[in-house]
């Protein structure tokens, strides 16, 4: 299953890899570094604390939590947007005149939501209560569906070749089937202060895919060397608790190398996985040396 947020940086491709690492009973799952989730989804437990210090990334969590129950609602109340606005809608309706398709045969999603899609992001940067069901939509029909706000905190993706099909759907009801059922907590903290505050045990696990020092995505341009040396202390201090904890990292990009990360993997347990890394600077697959470490 996937994350119907469909994050830059997802695991879902890597999931079944990653998991065969994975402590067969874990009493509460934490994950400082969220994302969208698909991990999480993907990982039983019998609770979850998961924290992403991006306040928008959780705030789409919350509205979809808050719906796990009204999926009708939720369905109705995207249509009504969708309408308003004159989006592509192929999950139920094919709203595209042929003339459309036949002159942009390769972008004509792009083309026929640009307008509605400028308008309702101008609307929602206009507006003095962001709405995150609006926010939702601005990422389900945004290039290659990033989250990304300028410096006057605007949302600034512009529209993207896509639009609410099947898979949108089917994503967003295997994420509904998924938190029904589970005890999750939710936090918004910067990942010392996620931490300090939580008392995690020899009995949990903790699961750490933060941004990659070495990589180029707009995820990773909130990461420095600071942040990753404290990162690396911070899991020696759960090692010395007895504490289990598996991170995801590369350790190699292009030129590059994560000299840093290398050194301290070398007193754990370190286990390649196969991977391909998408870049949003130059949206080519170039392959990079990933890995899960572990303490145990």
């Amino acid at each position: 299953m996937r994350s119907p947020l469909f994050y830059v940086g997802d695991k879902r491709k890597l999931i079944v890899e990653i998991k065969k690492f994975f402590p067969s009973n874990i009493r509460t799952f934490y994950e400082p570094f969220v994302g969208g989730g698909s991990v999480f989804m993907n990982t039983p437990a019998m609770q979850y604390v998961l924290n992403d210090i991006n306040p928008h990334v959780i705030s789409l969590h919350n509205l979809l939590c808050g719906f796990a129950n009204q999926q009708d609602l939720f369905l109705a109340q995207i249509k009504n947007i969708v309408n308003d606005y004159n989006l592509s809608f192929s999950f139920q309706k094919n709203n595209i005149p042929e003339d459309l398709k036949k002159a942009f045969p390769k972008t004509y999603f792009a083309e026929f939501n640009r307008k509605g899609y400028n308008q309702l992001k101008q609307d929602y940067n206009s507006s003095n209560v962001k709405a995150p069901l609006v926010l939702y939509l601005l990422l389900i029909y945004g290039f290659n569906r990033i989250l990304r706000f300028n410096s006057k905190g605007e949302f600034n993706v512009p529209v993207g070749n896509v639009d609410f099909n099947q898979h949108v759907y089917d994503a967003i009801i295997d994420y509904f089937n998924i938190v029904r059922q589970r005890s999750i907590l939710w936090q918004n903290l910067d990942f010392r202060d996620f931490f300090l505050k939580n008392r995690i045990t020899k009995k949990d696990f903790v699961y750490l895919d933060p941004p990659y020092l070495i990589t180029f995505s707009e995820y990773n341009k909130i990461w420095n060397h600071n942040l990753e040396t404290s990162l690396l202390s911070t899991l020696d201090e759960l090692d010395k608790k007895g504490i289990p904890f598996a991170r995801s990292n590369v350790t190699h990009y292009k030129n590059k190398t994560n000299e840093l990360f290398l050194k301290w993997s070398k007193n754990y347990s370190s286990h390649p996985i196969k991977s391909n890394y998408i870049s949003y600077h130059d949206n080519s697959i170039k392959s990079f040396n990933e890995v899960l470490v572990t303490n145990y």
